[in-house]
Order: C-alpha cells, then structure tokens, then sequence
C-alpha cells in the first residue's frame, strides 16, 4: 500500500510503499478516505511533540474517515504505531472507530472532529465551563480556535473573547460569537491594557491558551494584582498548544495575587467522555453548527502539502 512515510525525525514525509497493516486481537483495518493535516501532525513528524515516535520509519497521521472490512464508515483514531492514518490503510483499536452520519462528507468529517473534539473536551472536561461564565480564546485564528469561539458560545458562555494576531480572521469571529477581539500584534503595554479592558470586572472565568510563550507572559502579567484586595473571580487557565513558544516564566507574584489554576489538556480522556464529545461534534456538525474550510491534496503530493500553510482551513490528505 501507499502511505506517508518518514525516515528520519524532521524530514519531510514521501509517498511510498509500506508494509500491509494486519490487525491483532481487538484491532480492525480502516480503509482511509480523507486524513486531515494537523499542527500536532507536523510536531509528531519533527520530533518536537512528546509523543513523537522513537523509531522510523512510521506513516504519519493521527486521525481520519475510512470504512471497516464489513463496510461501516467510521471516523477513528489511535492508529497503532508504525501505522498512521495517512495511508491507504490503517490499524487502530476497535473502541476507536466511531460510526459516522452520511449527512458529513469524508472531508469535512476529517477535518472537523480531531479540532471540534479537541475544543469541546478542552471546555467541557477540563475548563469545566459553566453557562454564562466569562471566556478567553488566546490563539483564536487557527482551525481549533475558531471551533472553540464557537464551541464556547454553544454551551452558554456569557462572553467570548478572541484573541489572534490575523486580522482579517478575528474580523470574521464575531460570526461564529465573539463578542470582542485582541490582537496579538500591539505592542507589549497596549496588549496588557486591552487584556485587562476586556477582562473587565468579572474577569475571565476560563481561558484556553493555544499559544504559550509571550502572549501568555503579557496575560499573567495583567492579571496580577499590586494591591492586597479580596478574590473577585477564580480563572481556570487550559494550557492546549505551544505556537507563541515552548515555555514561559511565571512570577510567583502572579499565582499570590489572583485566584488562577492552570490545567493541561491532559492527554486523552476516557472513552466514554470521549465518544460524548464526539457525538455532540457530529450532532453539531451535521446540523451545520460547526464547519472547517478544507483543501483537498492527493497522498502522491504529501511533500507539498506538508509545507504549505492554509491559515483557518485544514489540508485533507486523500489517499
């Protein structure tokens, strides 16, 4: 079969023959239709990811949309290494094929539940977001954090603010529910004041951060109190994604002054929170509340793909 196949950490993948997937004891093959590429895609390739395979060659990708040897079409996951889901096929555990509605085509469907799932588990489970609180999306541009403005405002966020350095792309968030957007590209001062204006005196209740590094340092920073004065509002930080960089410095004044936690996305939840989310992506998915602009590329052209950038779409990698 063809698949993507990486030799050597930080090379680009190739399209080439690789050996047949043959499934063990409660594993199936999955026949792949669409594999969406992803940021975490590109980090798992180049080594910089945690969970970044210690040997190659392997097939990259995560996720996607195939159909069983007995002919259900499912969405799935968990692909067991050296498999990945951009081949022509694919072995992942039984538990992680979920049966898919036809009203979602395979491209669309592979490029909407790994972010829709992503953004809602991050809200639901982790942020534990409660109807009417306060939300901040820092990194709200990208394909995950336009699902996560819109995810917010479907489980009965009060207010949503997005944050993001591309422009046009937070002009166009207030149509998903922003209610106010940050750019991330004023200097240092006139970001730490526009936090703390949009913050206002509720504060923000949740923030998911796709970005880390600087934007995240300026945030803090704003939060921290200077004077001794009694806790307003608890702000629960989900740390989701490193684009702004890798770490950050945290002054201890920051965690003394103002009622912060801050959570990880923690790795992958049970399945049955799991299969919630993804049955309430789909359900929004198919009634057209949620939806990701896509870019069909052949596998022969995964070289190419993989060095393009389309900002607020998802390449689909078709075998």
């Amino acid at each position: 079969m063809d698949a993507a196949v990486v030799h050597k950490l930080g090379e680009l993948p190739r399209c080439e023959p690789f050996p047949e997937p043959v499934a063990g004891e409660g594993e199936v093959i999955v026949h792949v239709h669409a594999a969406a590429l992803k940021p975490v895609d590109k980090q798992m390739a180049s080594g910089s990811h945690y969970a970044s395979p210690r040997q190659a060659p392997f097939v990259c990708g995560t996720d996607g949309v195939g159909h069983l040897n007995d002919g259900r079409r499912v969405f799935f996951g968990g692909c067991r290494s050296p498999y990945g889901a951009m081949a022509q096929r694919t072995v992942v555990p039984g538990a992680f094929a979920f049966p898919l509605p036809d009203t979602l085509a395979d491209e669309t469907a592979a490029a909407l539940m790994n972010p829709g799932v992503s953004a809602w588990l991050t809200l639901a489970a982790r942020a534990k977001l409660v109807a009417g609180e306060n939300v901040l999306i820092l990194g709200a541009t990208g394909v995950t954090g336009r699902l996560a403005v819109r995810i917010a405002k479907l489980m009965g966020a009060g207010r949503v603010v997005a944050a993001g350095r591309n422009q046009q792309a937070l002009h166009s968030l207030s149509g998903l529910g922003a209610d106010a957007t940050i750019r991330l590209d004023m200097a240092e001062d006139e970001l730490r004041e526009a936090f703390v204006r949009e913050a206002g005196a509720p504060g923000f209740q949740v923030v998911i951060d796709y970005l880390w590094g600087p934007p995240t340092e300026i945030l803090l920073s704003a939060m921290t109190s200077h004077t001794f004065a009694a806790v307003g509002t608890e702000t629960r930080l989900v740390q989701v994604g490193e684009s702004a960089g890798p770490t950050i410095s945290l002054p201890a004044a920051v965690l003394r002054s103002h009622a912060l936690t801050i959570l990880g996305t923690a790795g992958i939840p049970s399945r049955e929170i799991l299969a919630d989310a993804l049955q309430r992506v789909l359900a929004c998915g198919a009634k057209g509340e949620l939806k990701v602009d896509t870019v069909a590329v052949r596998l022969a052209n995964i070289e190419a793909a993989w060095q393009q950038n389309h900002s607020g779409s998802r390449i689909v990698i078709i075998p």
